[in-house]
């Protein structure tokens, strides 16, 4: 492994920095559509059941199967795979976000409408931050998801360690193996360690105990 490493590092983090861009960007945009999504749906249970249902059934589908459909749409490559991804994470972040914003406890915005707060503020200053431990809990799952299901998007040239996994799978090289499954593996649990820190702040602030620690700190 090492050997093969030293020999091929250079398109190896290519491949990493690929992965890496692609996981970030469908993460990143699959948040921009289920953070308003989940929040126009939380006060209704119809829409809510509906739409956790359509998710829940696109998530059903297998990957490969979902890349071949849209192939003729959008042709091979990163397009179709981040078209992909971002399907999948809907499932899991409009779920997360749904829960989230009807965690808040109404009695709450009733006493920021009470203060004077309009609906832009009422949501950016008490909702999204009381929300915001269990959406993020969710682009936990999401970004370990992602960073799975991108492997498998190599297939349909989009570039990314699957390239590595499927290559030594072909040519039965076992270091290229090794090395796109080490590199996923490693990349899922930064990512997952990383937003769990963030996590783990948010909830701290969402129970009025950041400024606290940070006195304590002080």
């Amino acid at each position: 492994m090492g050997t093969y490493f030293m020999k091929y590092h250079q398109q190896i983090l290519v491949l990493l920095g690929e992965h890496l861009l692609l996981v970030t960007v469908s993460v990143v945009l699959s948040l921009l559509i289920a953070i308003p999504t989940g929040f126009c749906i939380a006060r209704s249970k119809w829409l809510s059941t509906a739409a956790l249902s359509l998710f829940g059934a696109l998530y059903s589908i297998p990957s490969l199967a979902l890349f071949s459909f849209l192939i003729p749409v959008f042709g091979l490559g990163k397009t179709t795979a981040v078209f992909v991804l971002i399907v999948y994470n809907q499932y899991i972040l409009v779920r997360n976000t749904l829960a989230g914003f009807q965690a808040v406890d109404p009695a709450i915005i009733e006493a920021g409408r009470a203060m004077g707060l309009d609906t832009r503020r009422l949501f950016f200053t008490i909702e999204l931050p009381l929300a915001l431990p269990i959406i993020l809990g969710g682009v936990r799952i999401a970004t370990v998801s992602t960073t799975g299901i991108a492997t498998i998007a190599a297939v349909i040239h989009a570039g990314g360690l699957g390239v590595l996994l499927f290559d030594g799978l072909r040519m039965n090289y076992l270091p290229k193996m090794l090395w796109g499954a080490l590199l996923a593996s490693v990349l899922a649990y930064l990512g997952n360690q990383g937003i769990l820190a963030l996590e783990k702040r948010a909830l701290q602030h969402a129970r009025g105990e950041g400024g606290k620690a940070e006195r304590a700190e002080a």
